[in-house]
């Protein structure tokens, strides 16, 4: 199968760049809800995807030894890229297998697709790979009874 099927295009997606400030990427998030979400440079290569944990942990280690409140001016100077902490959201091509999406799924809510330069086209989220399994289940379920009678 191939995944193209599942793919949620970068046009349909929320993501962001890497030199939005901290507060933008903030407020992308809440706006949409989101728990973590795609980083792209200005020219659409995949960065990683940053999490709401990405952000509590900037707020909370940034290396001060006197903590104190950051300001809302603290935080315009800070951006996207500086916050990332690896990548836990590793990305795939578009020719990867079912299987391995599935293994990947395991591990986080969605999976952003590259084209083979690295460019982010988009993301399949882990209700369609579950979608697709479950369906796949049921469809085999007759076969079997067949070759049983």
């Amino acid at each position: 199968m191939n995944i193209a099927y599942f793919l949620l295009p970068k046009n349909s997606v929320a993501y962001l760049y890497d030199d939005c400030t901290f507060r933008q990427g903030l407020e992308k998030m809440r706006h949409h809800g989101y728990t973590a979400i795609p980083v792209i440079t200005r020219d659409g290569q995949y960065v990683g995807t940053v999490s709401e944990g990405d952000f509590l942990w900037q707020l909370l280690d940034d290396g001060r030894e006197i903590s104190r409140p950051h300001s809302m001016k603290d935080l315009e100077q800070l951006r996207v890229r500086d916050i990332l902490r690896g990548n836990h959201y590793p990305p795939v091509r578009i020719t990867v297998s079912m299987e391995e999406l599935l293994s990947s799924a395991m591990n986080q809510n969605f999976i952003p697709v590259v084209d083979d330069s690295g460019s982010f086209i988009g993301i399949v989220t882990r209700k369609d790979i579950i979608r697709y399994f479950a369906k796949e289940k049921d469809m085999e379920a007759p076969r079997l009874l067949r070759k049983i009678v």
